[in-house]
Formats: structure tokens, C-alpha cells, sequence
């Protein structure tokens, strides 16, 4: 017969869960078993009979080990932290930006845009209103929330190296530019397989040779 004592794990169709003893008592014939739920906490108190016991399972308790990598662990536990850490940071990707944002451009982005279950807005303020910066917040908390899995930045010529500074500077966003060369480098195959975060020209991107490709990401 299964010998149960206090501290023991058991498994049976008599609880919806797994338990854990907390005392034995023996009525005349019977078992009375005083156990608590190891997931709701719930109090079990189950009188059972000799034959009742033979179908309990007692569950072998493995002691904990503290063998493991202490560094892959700290970084499992730091990705789950920053994964949900909007959750209780409202501006988490101001927080770890450098920068210093202005009113409009915060109301702009956590007020307008993370607000929509579909996200597809134009910005289009004035020169010099910060159009980089809300879209590099935007960019930031997308992949906290695991939105985000590639970006590309489609900008005028003259402002690639500015898009690749200031992602790089602000937020800690590396981007490669896409140009002939790169393409040529890596004909046959897909340059996208490789490279998640890049910036190309306007003029680049709607040559009729490279358009199809670019559309396909739109």
C-alpha cells in the first residue's frame, strides 16, 4: 500500500490538482487526508479508503539545483523584464532613450498612435518638430511589445546617414543602408534573411528593377 506521509506530493483523480500533505489521520478503516492545492491553495480533506489510497500517486519532490549558467538565466529574466515592462512604464521607451522629448511628440505617440489595435499613421508635422524622434519612440516600443520583427526605413537621399546617426545616437537602434552595392553583394539572395533594421533612398527603392522588392515588405 502507498505509504503517504506529511510533505508529500500527491497526484489522484480524488483532487483537480496536485497536492501537498499537510496531515494523515487514520479513522477506523479509513484515511483521512488534510491537503492543500499546489496551484489555487485550496484546502482538500478527503476521507478515503484502503482501496481509495492504492490509486494515489505519490510524486518524487527533486531538490532545486544551482548548477545552471548564472549568466543565461540573468539573461532569460532581463528579456522578460523588458518584454513587459510597459506594462507598468507608460513612457519605457523614453526611459531608456537619449533624449529628452518634447510635449506634442509624446502626446503624438502614446496618445494617438499606440492607442489603435492597427498602427498605420502619417507622421507629418513641420520641419524640425521632431518627426525622427517620434518615430524612433514608436520604433522602440513596438519591439518592447514584440510587435516588430523588421524595419525599414524608406528616406530622401540626403538624410540616410542622418536616419542611421540618430536611431543609432537616440536609441541604440542599429540600421544598415541598403544601396547598390550592398544589393550587388548579395545578389541570389535574400538580403532580408540577414538584415532586419535598414534604411534606403526614396529614389532606391522605386527604381523599377528593385520596386517589387521593396513592395513586398509594405
Amino acid at each position: 500500500m502507498v505509504q503517504i506521509q506529511q510533505g508529500n506530493i500527491l497526484k489522484s483523480s480524488f483532487w483537480p490538482e496536485k497536492v501537498r500533505v499537510i496531515s494523515v489521520k487514520n479513522i477506523g478503516e479509513r484515511i483521512k487526508i488534510e491537503a492543500v492545492g499546489l496551484e489555487t491553495r485550496t484546502f482538500y480533506d478527503p476521507i478515503l479508503s484502503l482501496d481509495d489510497v492504492k490509486n494515489i500517486e505519490v510524486i518524487e519532490e527533486k531538490p532545486f539545483k544551482f548548477t545552471g549558467n548564472g549568466e543565461s538565466l540573468f539573461l532569460y529574466l532581463e528579456a522578460h523584464r523588458i518584454r513587459n515592462a510597459f506594462q507598468f512604464d507608460p513612457l519605457y521607451a523614453i526611459s531608456v532613450s537619449q533624449i529628452n522629448p518634447l510635449p506634442h511628440q509624446i502626446e503624438a505617440v502614446y496618445h494617438y498612435i499606440l492607442q489603435n489595435p492597427r498602427i498605420r499613421f502619417l507622421l507629418a508635422d513641420d520641419p524640425g518638430a521632431g518627426k525622427t524622434i517620434m518615430a524612433g519612440l514608436l520604433l522602440k516600443e513596438l519591439k518592447y511589445r514584440g510587435l516588430v520583427d523588421r524595419t525599414l526605413i524608406v528616406a530622401p537621399g540626403h538624410l540616410k546617414d542622418q536616419w542611421l546617426r540618430e536611431m543609432k545616437d537616440k536609441f541604440q537602434e542599429s540600421f544598415t543602408i541598403l544601396d547598390r552595392s550592398v544589393m550587388n553583394a548579395n545578389w541570389g539572395r535574400n538580403i532580408f534573411m540577414d538584415i532586419s533594421q535598414a534604411i534606403v533612398s526614396l529614389d532606391f527603392a522605386k527604381q523599377d528593377v528593385r520596386k517589387n522588392i521593396f513592395s513586398i515588405l509594405a
